[in-house]
């Protein structure tokens, strides 16, 4: 009795408390997979840039922006170190996956997904690399300038139950070779996922339009690749953008600073796995060249999976 006298007041002396329990995690209401997407070259900091295209004078509009599209998950291209601490401060209600590309840490451009810390679960993430060996940190083989990579994670939207795949990349600007070999390791590695049946949503900055043979590929279509003519992907995702505006022709979202929208260069896409339901689809632009929170246009997409 004495002994477990002491022990209380031991305890108590101590200020332990049981631990308070973990809030709970709320029930699927319905089995619709339901989203707001986006992908957003935000534009690296670039110092020589001092005007109203510097970062410290973009970085609120990249938040209005972000906040008018209001995804439910988005990917982000070209953005450093410190610019992911300024979103990631900005935007408290998202959750931040990604690391720098160089090294694998915090050097170099970082590819990062955001998503909504109310709504996902986490349960499997991380970065490969675009060349022949992608688990090596900044690895280069294709003839790249710079090391090129794709982040990825694996979701539970707690709304519906549903776990789902989502990739971000960021491809050469310069090196057509090494986008059509980008293209069938990132098949390669959605067609890996230990459930095909789960859906599947690849965004980024391409530097390659609709028609470019590497994009072709990821939509299904037949294609030479690398001097190889390749047996069409059977798992074929869905250009959201394509399949609501097909025959739209100003579609440009690389702009180079100048805010117009007109020609054919999106390399900026949403692509999503077959079976979907997108209901809309578009690019944003604002009213001004000096309103532009970065030389390119944000594209967004709303998609459900029944």
């Amino acid at each position: 009795m004495r002994i477990a006298t002491v022990f209380c007041i031991l305890f108590l002396s101590l200020g332990c408390r049981r631990p308070p329990p973990a809030p709970a995690r709320p029930s699927p209401t319905t089995s619709v997979l339901e989203l707001s997407l986006a992908s957003f070259n935000i534009r690296y900091e670039n110092p020589t840039e001092r005007d109203w295209r510097s970062w410290p004078n973009r970085l609120d509009r990249v938040v209005r922006s972000i906040r008018a599209m209001s995804p439910d998950l988005f990917g982000i291209q070209e953005s450093l170190h410190g610019q992911s601490a300024d979103l990631r401060a900005s935007l408290p209600d998202y959750e931040f996956h990604g690391i720098g590309r160089d090294d694998g840490h915090r050097a170099g451009e970082y590819s990062a997904i955001l998503f909504r810390r109310d709504r996902f679960e986490k349960t499997e993430g991380g970065t490969f690399w675009l060349s022949d060996h992608p688990e090596v940190p900044g690895s280069m083989t294709w003839g790249n300038e710079f090391p090129r990579v794709v982040t990825w994670v694996r979701l539970t939207d707690l709304h519906s139950g549903r776990a789902f795949h989502v990739f971000n990349t960021h491809w050469d600007h310069r090196n057509q070779y090494s986008r059509e070999r980008a293209a069938p390791l990132i098949a390669d590695r959605i067609d890996s996922r230990p459930d095909p049946t789960e859906p599947v949503i690849l965004l980024g900055d391409f530097n390659a339009t609709e028609g470019n043979p590497a994009v072709d590929y990821l939509t299904g279509r037949p294609v030479t690749l690398a001097g190889e003519t390749m047996p069409r992907w059977r798992t074929g995702l869905v250009d959201t953008f394509q399949h609501l505006h097909p025959e739209v022709k100003n579609r440009r979202t690389l702009h180079f600073w100048d805010g117009h929208s007109t020609g054919w260069a999106k390399v900026d896409h949403i692509l999503v796995s077959r079976g979907v339901r997108i209901s809309s689809a578009g690019i944003r632009i604002e009213k001004s060249r000096t309103e532009q929170p970065s030389d390119h246009f944000p594209v967004w997409a709303k998609v459900r999976w029944p």
